[in-house]
């Protein structure tokens, strides 16, 4: 929960479009400010001051205690100008609160925090539990020295920018190891534990069963992931009580599949009881991984727990990411977010130009120029398969005629994919346009590299009869120069030659150009690869040199009186 304490009625204002913002998230602090923030403190996640930062300091300062563990806090100055990560940038999540707030409230996120002053991603924001020598690690990649990074496992880190040798080191391992004095350990989440129970088994069992087989393995319980049973025990309080207490959740899984799962000490008990030979060892297995500690029985008279515990291996990300038409502000944050986390990136060699400078250092690109959308396309995917976390950038969405497709054809179920919808070239022409997709709408690319061209022109035709706006992608190069003549024909055959089209070129980029003509009216000579021509249906008009396509509401017909 996010506390939002306020003292002004300017700061109560801002306070206001937040709480309105994310009703879900946030709560109001009224009454005296010293108060309030007293109260936020001791409640919540983090905090939102709208006061001065030498204000807030003051009444923070007696409360502050363990920076792992105080809540994060945002000061927005009176004028809501900016919005400042003061405590708790890290591990209290206020730099990333900054950055969320500025963008509602229209300021300016200012963070000090040293990594991300130079882009660098901190050790603490990685998103995998971290111990030992943070502060020390960190500086030593500040100041440019060698960091190592020894990896047990491959696992999909964002970038940092490690060195093969160093006198300090990251080591990413779910052994329970302690770290050196120069030295960070990353826990990633690897380990599943596979969990059984009798009907009424205390949490204490589970509990102390899960510890013992750990420190036993030499594991560490900060890797574990998940503990996951068969669907009988979905509701077992014992289990259910385990998962809280070790903060990860319950996975379940129906008997006929984990009887199905070929374990080395299946049981006629469970069997018997739940309808599957094996609870423990079987669920763990469930989603593969090697067995690590085989099923074992908790210590009690009678024992009403069992155990076991898989380590899965790290799993490859692929993000693919659509940029836009070509304007950063049309760039979406999930995007940017994506492009920030990716330890790889591969695009054609124009886009990764375009947000070069949202690339942190020590990420691999990889870019290559036209043509090569294949070999793109097989690049980011085995790179994936090597465990790192990859971004494959597009333009417009990477859905749409650009880089996804071809990936998804590659990519098989041993990787995760991710896609980052983009606002389309079709979307971005329609809003200079005006309302010309104010209706049922088709995309046509015209570029018969990859199909022929007796199918597109099946699928002009199909619009053409079926009266829908048509938005062509690809529509006119230098090798290909026929094709929308050929398309334009197979609409006048159908709609009349004052038929609203709208030409864009470059949509949101410095040297956008638009403009509005009929079907009869359009030169195809004035059209290139930089251009969407969207061609309006029977109902498509012209109102006041916007086009427009009418929903078909029926108050638009309805009488005066009848609206």
């Amino acid at each position: 929960m996010i506390g939002l304490i306020s003292a002004t009625a300017a700061g109560a204002a801002a306070r206001d479009r937040l709480a309105a913002a994310w009703p879900d998230r946030t709560r109001v602090y009224e009454g005296p400010a010293g108060e309030a923030v007293r109260a936020a403190f001791a409640e919540c996640d983090r905090l939102v001051c709208f006061l001065a930062t030498g204000a807030t300091v003051r009444l923070l300062a007696p409360l502050l205690g363990d920076k792992a563990a105080d809540p994060g806090v945002v000061c927005v100055d009176e004028g809501g100008r900016f919005a400042v990560s003061l405590v708790g940038g890290h591990g209290g999540g206020a730099n990333e609160l900054a950055y969320e707030v500025a963008e509602l409230l229209g300021a300016e996120p200012v963070v000090t925090t040293a990594t991300d002053a130079v882009g660098l991603a901190g050790l603490d924001t990685l998103g995998l539990p971290v111990e030992g020598a943070v502060a020390a690690v960190s500086r030593a990649l500040l100041d440019g020295e060698p960091v190592a990074l020894e990896a047990e496992s491959a696992w999909p880190l964002p970038p940092v920018p490690f060195a093969e040798q160093g006198a300090y080191t990251v080591r990413l391992t779910d052994r329970d190891v302690r770290p050196g004095p120069q030295e960070v350990l990353l826990r990633p989440p690897s380990l599943v534990v596979g969990v059984g129970a009798s009907k009424g088994a205390p949490v204490e069992e589970v509990l102390g069963l899960i510890g013992e087989a750990l420190r036993e393995a030499g594991l560490s319980v900060r890797s574990v992931a998940e503990l996951a049973t068969v669907d009988a025990k979905s509701e077992e309080p014992g289990i259910v009580a385990a998962a809280e207490r070790l903060g990860v959740p319950l996975v379940t899984y129906p008997a006929d599949e984990l009887a199905a799962v070929s374990v080395p000490n299946p049981s006629d008990a469970p069997l018997a009881a739940v309808g599957t030979p094996s609870v423990a060892e079987a669920a763990a297995l469930r989603r593969g991984g090697e067995l690590l500690v085989p099923k074992r029985k908790s210590a009690a008279r009678p024992a009403m727990a069992t155990c076991a515990v898989v380590r899965r291996p790290g799993r490859g990300r692929l993000a693919v990411v659509g940029l836009g038409p070509g304007a950063r502000d049309l760039l979406t944050p999930r995007a940017a977010a994506e492009l920030r986390r990716a330890s790889v990136l591969v695009g054609l060699d124009q886009y990764v130009d375009q947000i070069r400078d949202l690339i942190r250092p020590g990420t691999l690109v990889l870019e290559s120029g036209l043509g090569a959308e294949e070999e793109r396309a097989r690049t980011a995917v085995a790179q994936a398969r090597k465990g790192h976390a990859v971004a494959l950038i597009g333009s417009g969405d990477a859905g749409v005629y650009a880089m996804a497709s071809p990936a998804l054809a590659e990519a098989s179920d041993d990787i995760d994919v991710i896609g980052v919808p983009g606002v389309t070239a079709a979307l971005a022409a329609g809003a200079i346009l005006g309302a010309p997709l104010g209706h049922d709408h088709v995309s046509i690319s015209l570029s018969d590299l990859h199909t022929p061209w007796e199918v597109i022109e099946r699928r002009v035709r199909a619009a053409a009869e079926a009266d829908i706006v048509v938005t062509f992608y690809n529509p006119r190069s230098r090798g290909r120069d026929w094709q929308l003549p050929k398309a334009l024909a197979v609409l006048a055959e159908h709609r009349e030659p004052g038929t609203p089209v709208g030409v864009v070129r470059n949509a949101s980029r410095p040297d956008e150009s638009a403009r509005l003509t009929t079907l009869a009216g359009l030169d195809p000579a004035t059209v290139d690869m930089m251009t969407v021509v969207t061609v309006g249906n029977t109902a498509t008009r012209d109102i006041a040199g916007r086009m427009v396509t009418p929903r078909g509401y029926r108050w638009q017909h309805a009488p005066e009186g009848a609206r």
